[in-house]
């Protein structure tokens, strides 16, 4: 028996939080759905899991509860990826702490197909805005590493390092988008010219480029109890070294 993960977010104006919260721990009790939840006024960002036909309940359930159309990515794995039912309020749904206006993000998605044409140009920056746990399991051919242990710290690491490189192309991409949907807009804020985001991020490349076709090297990190998944999705093999960076963010 295979059990459905699907990851979705949104940014979107959501009111009466606790109400949404209520009905959404509901739903995932009601329908054996685990995984996490996060809520916040700018929207929402989830990855749960379930059986195949209850996650088809979910996802229909949901829709109606959120006043959405849910673009998700799944995945299948032997056993269920999360133990609990974690539905919460947040500031934020990714916490960058910088005020973002979204819209500016308009127009720098690119498509799958088009990824490996953009990032092979030698001029172009390739951008992982992920965290260093996460980039040493795998990353994208000559990408930059910022070296950081929260999202949050991104910024600094452009003002520090990227602040001059404006007239550039800036390729950047992230586990599912949903970082990558807040810097894009926030890089066009501060005057980067030509920023270009992975639609979908990794997991939907390794989903829709062949292997013989990726630029892709290593495993994907992924924040279920998979840890890691493979080119095919798959789990993959992997050390976690989240755990040690988490534990060094705390002493910070």
């Amino acid at each position: 028996m295979n059990y459905q993960i699907i990851t979705f977010y949104e940014f979107k104006q959501l009111d009466d939080l606790p109400e949404i919260r209520k009905n959404l721990k509901t739903l995932m009790t009601q329908l054996s759905v685990l995984g996490t939840f996060l809520i916040a006024e700018e929207g929402y960002n989830a990855t749960v899991c379930g059986l195949p036909e209850n996650i088809e309940k979910f996802i229909y359930a949901a829709e109606t509860v959120l006043g959405t159309s849910l673009n998700y990515k799944t995945s299948f794995y032997e056993t269920p990826t999360f133990c609990k039912v974690k539905v919460k309020i947040k500031s934020e749904i990714v916490r960058l702490r910088k005020e973002v206006e979204i819209e500016k993000g308009i127009g720098t998605h690119v498509k799958t197909t088009d990824w490996n044409k953009i990032i092979s140009d030698e001029n172009t920056i390739i951008l992982d805005t992920r965290n260093q746990y996460e980039y040493e399991v795998g990353t994208f051919k000559n990408a930059v590493n910022p070296k950081t242990m929260a999202f949050s710290e991104l910024p600094q690491f452009v003002e520090e390092n990227l602040i001059s490189a404006k007239d550039k192309k800036i390729a950047m991409f992230c586990t599912g988008g949903i970082r990558c949907e807040k810097f894009a807009p926030y890089l066009k804020s501060l005057g980067f010219q030509h920023i270009f985001q992975l639609e979908g991020g990794i997991l939907k490349y390794l989903a829709e480029v062949e292997p013989e076709e990726s630029l892709w090297e290593g495993e994907c990190f992924v924040f279920d109890d998979r840890r890691t998944v493979d080119e095919n999705l798959e789990k993959g093999e992997l050390v976690d070294l989240s755990a040690d960076y988490r534990n060094a963010l705390k002493t910070k």
